[in-house]
């Protein structure tokens, strides 16, 4: 057996991978779920936080601060691990699939809060200004004048950030999710061959590729003309 017949018997064994795909397509599919409530669940808690920190509240500015500098400095393993088997220690027990979901959810509010801040921040006084002269109150002002120009400036970071974290669903696997590589992980141990893990390569880039040309294509959109 020739050096390239060993290396398509290792990673591309039909065999193999006939018998682990059904496998590979439940990961895919738990993955999607997972990623959906990440971006859900780390957007809206981002911008929740956001606009908290414009009412210029300063004890709820320090909180606000200090949480999010604490999930941007923590990696996203290091919280999962805490999550799955640290509460329980508290009495409070997570599932695999609820410890990563939260764990990466904080992590893309952290980053999202400061993107959306940045954009709120980047807002020309002016605009403030112009609508209080007019009797606006500031509420209405800050959703239909601040926020909406705010959130078009932000969208091609947003995104982006958005993409790099919900890639993270693999560290799932470490707390026995079945998601794609935790599915493709099984195989191999099952298998003795790792074929699956090129099955779970492939599934990663059918889910994310069109993910990041999405991505591509709304920096473009929404780039901030100036």
């Amino acid at each position: 057996m020739t050096g390239w017949e060993k290396f398509a018997d290792s990673f591309f064994n039909a065999r193999v991978a006939m018998e682990y795909a059904p496998k590979i397509l439940e990961g895919l599919g738990l993955t999607i779920v997972l990623a959906a409530c990440i971006i859900a669940a780390g957007l809206v808690a981002g911008l929740v936080l956001a606009v908290i920190r414009a009412m210029g509240v300063r004890p709820l500015n320090w909180l606000i601060i200090f949480v999010v500098d604490l999930f941007r400095a923590l990696p996203p393993l290091v919280i999962i691990v805490l999550l799955f088997f640290g509460l329980p220690a508290a009495g409070l027990s997570l599932s695999g699939f609820a410890a990563a979901w939260l764990a990466l959810s904080l992590v893309l509010m952290a980053f999202a809060e400061e993107i959306f801040w940045a954009g709120i921040s980047a807002v020309p006084r002016g605009q403030w200004e112009a609508s209080r002269s007019l009797g606006v109150p500031f509420l209405v002002t800050f959703v239909l004048v601040i926020l909406p120009q705010a959130i078009r400036m932000v969208i091609p970071p947003l995104v982006n950030r958005t993409i790099a974290i919900t890639k993270g669903t693999a560290l799932a696997s470490v707390v026995a999710v079945p998601e794609i590589l935790g599915a493709a992980q099984a195989g191999v141990s099952f298998s003795f061959n790792p074929t699956p893990l090129t099955l779970g390569a492939i599934a990663y880039l059918l889910l994310f590729l069109p993910v990041v040309i999405f991505g591509r294509w709304v920096e473009t959109r929404f780039a901030w003309k100036r």
